[in-house]
């Protein structure tokens, strides 16, 4: 008997909020999709230890931040003024984000004080921002496939999720016109997130003018995710949904450092937009956290003084974009080059010509990992689909090329069927 089944049968097991399965939590069966791949992983280098294990499922950068960003936390660390808590953030954070969406997304007007408000990464204020909106009976409009934090707690404070599916004929848009007007009338939060995870696909500035006039209409406050925003390529400039005229009106956005500056463990990114919903996020913010760590912030700001670092990362990725897209149509896929993002999207087959058969993107994304050694993400929530990611670890463009030949060679002698 586990550590955790020995008190399965106590009053702790009773006590558990309906929210996370009352008193059945832990005793669901149900394997997490995140979860199935690890394990396949660990079974593969277990069958096969001296087979390198390419992983392009997971989307963490792949580098170290840069070196000015890293001198500067030291730098600012060794401090003894930037000990204490940084509660909604420090001024310097807050008008290096307003320069940073004025410089590289042209957005202008912004109040560094009342119209930006640091977070501890993107994923806590998706967390928070719910408890400003949502009561029992309210609805949150959701995309999918996508990122669920803010459909999780807006169940969790009783409310409703109302997902519209990204599909390819629609450029992986969401149709707002199709969203039935008795679910727009409950909606109080629309959730967006270009370049999109996982599907790559990038927002134009029309989408996002219909998105103001569609949510002015029915009331609902809009959230776009923008952790890839800056990450375009191919001649595409980076576009915010702040840019549009009237953005600010209905919405915020949220951009984190994470993955345009190779900062996941840092924590820090930042919200913008309309002023009310930053003070009610502020004020959620502070009955949830302290602020994160000054130095973090400083050195953070820093990083959105330099745009170029965030140029240099984009670059590495395109590059990767094309090898790998290149050798995925030569083996039978239709592999498309998104406009920005570290993600692509790709149709799973439907099986291997004259053998196994793929009944969906996980069924295939598990084949992949188990049989050759190639772990992605599967996506069968609008269709059956996978995703790779090109923060596959590989030092420099040498070695990039030999883990994408790598790629072929493992899968040139397969002959996948597509329909």
């Amino acid at each position: 008997m586990s550590n955790i089944e020995q008190y399965q049968d106590t009053y702790i097991q009773q006590s558990f909020a309906d929210r996370i399965g009352g008193a059945n939590y832990g005793k669901d069966t149900a394997i997490y999709k995140f979860e199935k791949i690890k394990r396949a992983k660990a079974a593969a280098k277990r069958e096969f230890p001296n087979i390198e294990l390419i992983d392009m499922g997971v989307g963490e950068p792949d580098e170290m931040a840069d070196a000015g960003i890293v001198r500067m936390l030291a730098e600012e660390a060794a401090k003894p003024e930037n000990r204490g808590y940084a509660d909604n953030g420090i001024p310097e954070f807050k008008q290096a984000a307003a320069a940073y969406l004025k410089e590289v997304f042209h957005v202008n007007g912004l109040d560094a004080e009342t119209e930006v408000i640091h977070s501890i990464g993107s994923k806590p204020a998706l967390a928070m921002l719910p408890s400003c909106f949502i009561n029992p009976g309210d609805v949150t409009i959701m995309t999918v496939p996508g990122y669920p934090v803010l459909g999780t707690h807006t169940k969790y404070l009783g409310g409703e999720v109302y997902t519209v599916e990204l599909k390819k004929e629609n450029a992986f848009l969401p149709d707002l016109d199709a969203i039935p007007d008795e679910i727009a009338g409950r909606a109080k939060l629309l959730y967006l997130n270009y370049p999109n995870n996982p599907t790559g696909a990038s927002a134009t500035s029309e989408f996002f003018e219909k998105v103001v006039v569609w949510a002015r209409k029915h009331n609902v406050v809009v959230v776009h995710d923008a952790p890839y925003a800056a990450l375009t390529f191919d001649g595409v400039k980076p576009l915010s949904f702040l840019s549009v005229p009237g953005a600010k009106d209905v919405g915020v956005e949220l951009h984190s450092l994470s993955k345009s500056y190779n900062m996941t463990g840092w924590r820090i990114g930042f919200m913008a937009g309309n002023p009310l919903v930053i003070k009610a996020f502020g004020d959620v913010k502070d009955n949830n956290d302290s602020g994160q760590f000054i130095a973090i912030q400083k050195a953070a700001a820093y990083g959105l003084k330099n745009p170029e670092i965030t140029e240099r990362i984009a670059a590495k990725y395109s590059r990767r974009h094309d090898m790998l897209v290149n050798v995925l149509n030569e083996l039978g896929f239709t592999a498309e080059k998104p406009k920005g993002s570290f993600f692509l999207y790709v149709g799973a087959p439907k099986g291997i010509k004259g053998g196994r058969r793929f009944v969906s993107g996980e069924d295939f994304s598990q084949y992949l990992i188990r049989e050759k050694l190639i772990s992605t993400v599967p996506w069968d929530d609008a269709g059956s689909f996978i995703r790779f990611s090109v923060t596959f670890l590989a030092d420099g463009e040498k070695e990039e090329k030999r883990v994408i030949a790598e790629i072929r060679n493992r899968l040139r002698n397969v002959e996948f069927e597509f329909s």
